[in-house]
């Protein structure tokens, strides 16, 4: 049986946990850099490439230090803003091990520009690090939904899998709603500390795939919550 909870629930009990000084995003990142080296041998490619799509807040981050350890590894990691800020730390760590990171275009001009096009086409694996719980609203906009509209067909035709950091985003955490249709289907949704409920519920169920729940210590926390859903 799965549980699945709410984002504010596991919000709460990350909440003790951070306030003590636990690295919770390492933590969450060494265990999405493992999912990650698994499927690049699932895909026979053990040094990619690895495109990440990173957003701006934890999710981003999350996705920028298991890049900085593939990229230590020697894995070719290419990183995809799809906002003008990232994680500052996370975003140091991975330029210093040596992942790519792609040039912002001009204002005003397509985010698709021909570099995204050429990573787009070479991925072996893509990481799925744009929205978390965090976001007010799950729907991708402006450069982050322009990113994933251009990489759909690519990936339909190339057959490389996604890796969804926490969530696919674009998926609604509490309920699983799709409230725009350009989201990218995950082959593992690598969530942190507790499924999220919208995991387990369709359509965003559809879009997840296998669920990996890496374990953050947040079970006396969370013993005393009814989850939103419960799956077999």
């Amino acid at each position: 049986m799965v549980a699945g909870y709410s984002a504010a629930q596991v919000r709460a009990a990350e909440a003790p946990h951070l306030a003590a000084g636990v690295p919770l995003m390492r933590m969450a990142a060494a265990a999405l850099a493992a999912a990650l080296r698994r499927e690049l041998r699932r895909v026979d490619a053990p040094e990619g490439p690895v495109l990440a799509l990173v957003g701006a807040g934890d999710n981003g981050g999350d996705a920028l230090y298991a890049a900085s350890e593939l990229a230590g590894e020697g894995v070719d990691v290419t990183v995809a803003a799809t906002s003008t800020r990232m994680h500052p730390d996370a975003a140091a760590a991975a330029r210093d091990a040596g992942a790519r990171f792609l040039t912002a275009p001009p204002s005003g001009a397509t985010a698709v520009g021909r570099e995204f096009a050429v990573s787009a086409e070479r991925a072996a694996l893509v990481v799925d690090g744009i929205l978390g719980t965090g976001s007010t609203s799950p729907a991708l906009r402006g450069a982050a939904r322009e990113l994933v509209a251009a990489l759909r067909p690519v990936l339909e035709r190339t057959g490389a899998p996604v890796i969804a950091v926490d969530l696919p985003s674009g998926i609604h955490p509490d309920d699983g709603s799709v409230p725009d249709p350009t989201v990218l289907r995950a082959v593992r949704t690598v969530t942190f500390g507790a499924a999220k409920a919208g995991l387990l519920i369709e359509p965003g169920a559809d879009y997840a795939g296998a669920i990996e729940v890496v374990d953050l210590g947040l079970g006396a926390e969370l013993a005393n919550v009814t989850p939103l859903v419960e799956r077999a």
